[in-house]
């Protein structure tokens, strides 16, 4: 919060000081221990500028201007003069509360954040998980400068307000570790083509390293990432997080495949991770040496499920246990992971996050990228490792918000804009598209569906966002 007090600032100055005007862009976020509510603030970049320059100061509202699209809104922060360096954060909410504002909790970091997991031991610091949903993005570990006493104790809130952020670096052995994200960490790109905060500190922003020349050039330049941040002490620091993401880049953290949802297994401890595309992007390409497919390939737009085990203070191991794809190319007929729960056998419940747009296209190996749909992979057993289709979404919507009661004998859904691309859908329209898709030993197969354009769910009219909750009739356990 010193960044928004600050006096005099490089780039704009919303007059408000540390105080925020609300939040938006809110993604799935998650729980904690204590029972309040984390909220995360993800793809706020289409409403307010995201660049920040080295005293952690915001662009001017101008830089992201208002602009109607393709039907769609944008830079809707700017006729409010809203300041960008204000949003991206994690949010916490205490819904016992009615009076609560919810705070932004600057120390987790500014990044697109897509969901959070908490760890709360007695006797250890506070974990926090969350990863930045950009391609490029990176994976964000926080650990609390004090300590947990009492895990369901309200005053763990206090715990956000100081401590130290990190980022995963992953070896392709699979093996990692943390690297903290502080003024004196060394300033050490991956190799060309990164993304860094600009050389010329005046400017916000980034530029491209796009030779090793350059990198070379840019190290010698600047030594630590305090070397490319203004002021000292809180002020300093300030500024880095709300730069996060190009801190994180210009520190060497990996760049990762869109990860997403942040869950921890409660049997293991381990952390599980949503990576729900492996595409190149101008935000960034995912490290090839870690993110590829079943059979080697990159890239990989099909997405992993990662579980990682922490083996020290700051080291880990990682293995993939899922990854999407054509049964054909050893991949377990889904695309896109995103939300995740796991239940009390262990099993991992997942939904996916095809876009509208790629959704029951005409493509080669298209069959995966059907209807949004939710999965369940056993852990144990004989069906151990295998996914299954449990159930399927309306057309042209995201299935989100995955959530199981603790006895696993109700799962609740989120149907998110069916009808996106196409709205209602009038006098049953339908179009034929062919699929090229491949049987289990790879002998292609060339498949023809009538599939609906738009949706009518969920009351046969105009399609509706809703929730559903799905049991069974003897009130048994979903997998019983």
């Amino acid at each position: 919060s010193a960044v928004f007090r600050l006096a005099q600032r490089q780039g704009y100055d919303d007059g408000l000081g540390d105080r925020i005007i609300g939040t938006f862009a809110n993604c799935a976020g998650g729980t904690t221990p204590w029972g309040t509510v984390l909220s995360a603030e993800e793809n706020f970049q289409s409403q307010v500028p995201e660049d920040v320059y080295a005293d952690g100061s915001a662009m001017a509202p101008s830089a992201r201007p208002f602009t109607c699209q393709a039907k769609r809104l944008y830079g809707l922060g700017n006729p409010f003069g809203l300041a960008g360096n204000k949003y991206g954060w994690m949010v916490e909410i205490d819904p016992a509360n009615p009076g609560d504002p919810g705070t932004k909790h600057t120390a987790l970091g500014r990044f697109r954040h897509e969901a959070v997991a908490v760890r709360a031991r007695a006797g250890e610091p506070l974990h926090v998980y969350s990863g930045c949903d950009r391609r490029g993005g990176h994976l964000y570990r926080f650990l609390s400068d004090g300590i947990v006493s009492n895990p369901s104790d309200p005053a763990n809130s206090r715990l956000f307000h100081s401590g130290t952020l990190y980022g995963a670096v992953f070896n392709s052995d699979g093996t990692g570790s943390w690297v903290a994200l502080t003024a004196n960490t060394p300033v050490n790109p991956l190799p060309a083509p990164v993304k860094v905060p600009h050389s010329d500190r005046t400017r916000a922003g980034a530029e491209s390293l796009d030779s090793p020349a350059a990198t070379a050039a840019y190290r010698q330049r600047y030594s630590t990432l305090g070397d490319l941040y203004a002021g000292e002490g809180e002020a300093q620091l300030g500024a880095l997080l709300i730069d996060a993401h190009l801190a994180a880049n210009a520190a060497g953290i990996t760049p990762t495949a869109r990860p997403e949802d942040t869950v921890l297994d409660p049997a293991t401890g381990d952390l599980l991770v949503t990576f729900t595309s492996g595409m190149p992007g101008n935000d960034g390409t995912p490290d090839p040496a870690i993110f590829r497919g079943p059979q080697g390939q990159s890239p990989w737009n099909e997405g992993w499920i990662m579980r990682l085990s922490e083996q020290g203070e700051n080291s880990f191991r990682w293995q993939m246990v899922a990854t999407g794809g054509e049964p054909a190319d050893g991949g377990l007929g889904f695309a896109n992971p995103d939300n995740l729960a796991v239940d009390p056998t262990g099993a991992l419940w997942m939904v996916t996050d095809i876009g509208t747009g790629s959704q029951n296209n005409d493509k080669q190996n298209g069959g995966v990228f059907g209807n949004n749909s939710c999965w369940v992979i056993p852990t144990s057993g004989s069906q151990a490792g295998e996914a299954f289709c449990f159930a399927t979404g309306p057309m042209e919507c995201e299935l989100t918000g995955l959530a199981l009661t603790p006895q696993a004998d109700q799962l609740f859904l989120a149907v998110q804009h069916p009808g996106e691309r196409h709205g209602r859908r009038e006098q049953n329209a339908e179009e034929a598209r062919s699929f090229q898709l491949k049987l289990t030993n790879g002998e292609p197969l060339e498949q023809l569906r009538w599939v609906p354009l738009g949706s009518n769910w969920p009351t046969g009219g105009l399609p509706k966002p809703g929730v559903v909750v799905i049991h069974r009739r003897n009130g048994q356990a979903l997998l019983s």
